[in-house]
Parts: structure tokens; C-alpha cells; sequence
């Protein structure tokens, strides 16, 4: 019996939808890992970037669990002496939500060669509105 390893012109890309609102942050970005890197396939091979599409609705109302809208923070730096910066998970999501949901799956993905082009397949919106609704995408509950 041999091993399958999928080639590149036998990649075939869905499209998903999924609504933040229905589960916590973390089963959220583990979900949509998932699906970006393929993983749920039968064809997946590691070093083939074979994942799907995600398009992510009503991030403005993303659900975690505990005391995290708090306590959760966010870090940065410019690089120069005493130059970090906080913000709060609450701080991040009236800014800009789709960043708390981009930065949670880039956790989640592992950091390789193909973790950008893996992450540039995911839609975030921050309404019920989305623009791909010609690519029909099948909603995961």
C-alpha cells in the first residue's frame, strides 16, 4: 500500500461560513485552522496548501468565556526602549474585531511557509453582510 500525497493541480477549495457569535473565541479559531489548512480532508498532505475558504460574520459580537474582555491583552512593540503598548480584548473589539479573530487563528495555524497564503483565505466581516455570496458557502454550525 502506498502513501497518497496530493498534488497542486488536484487541490479543490470550498467555501465556508461561520458566524462568531455562536461559539467562544478559542473553538471558533480552532475551527477555522481547520478548514484554512485542510486538516478535515481526506487528501490533506503538510507540505500541499490544500485548506479552504472562510468567511466570518458578526465578529463585532465575538463570545468569550470568564473574565477575559478584561483581562485578556494584546501586545506590541516599536521596537524602541519602553516602546510596548497594551490593549484589552474589549479595547481590540470596539477598534476592530476582525483583528481579536485574525490573531486568535494565526495561534492556532503553525508557522511555516504556508501560513500566510493560508491565512489570506479568510473573510472577516464585522456585520451579518457578506460579499461572497456568489461562491454559495456552505455555514458550519
Amino acid at each position: 500500500m502506498k502513501t497518497y500525497s496530493q498534488k497542486s493541480s488536484e487541490i479543490k477549495r470550498e467555501w465556508y461560513l461561520i458566524d462568531a457569535s455562536t461559539m467562544p473565541l478559542g473553538k471558533l479559531a480552532v475551527v477555522i485552522a481547520d478548514k484554512l489548512m485542510g486538516k478535515s480532508k481526506v487528501t490533506f498532505t503538510p507540505h500541499i496548501d490544500n485548506g479552504d475558504y472562510v468567511v466570518v460574520i458578526n465578529a463585532k459580537n465575538i463570545v468569550v468565556t470568564g473574565e477575559k474582555m478584561t483581562d485578556k491583552k494584546y501586545y506590541r512593540h516599536s521596537g524602541f526602549p519602553g516602546g510596548i503598548k497594551e490593549l484589552k480584548l474589549e479595547e481590540v473589539i470596539e477598534k476592530d474585531p476582525a483583528y481579536a479573530i485574525r490573531e486568535a487563528v494565526k495561534g492556532m495555524m503553525p508557522k511555516n511557509k504556508l501560513a500566510a497564503d493560508r491565512l489570506a483565505r479568510l473573510r472577516i466581516f464585522n456585520g451579518a453582510e457578506h460579499d461572497h455570496t456568489a461562491q454559495t458557502p456552505k455555514e458550519i454550525k
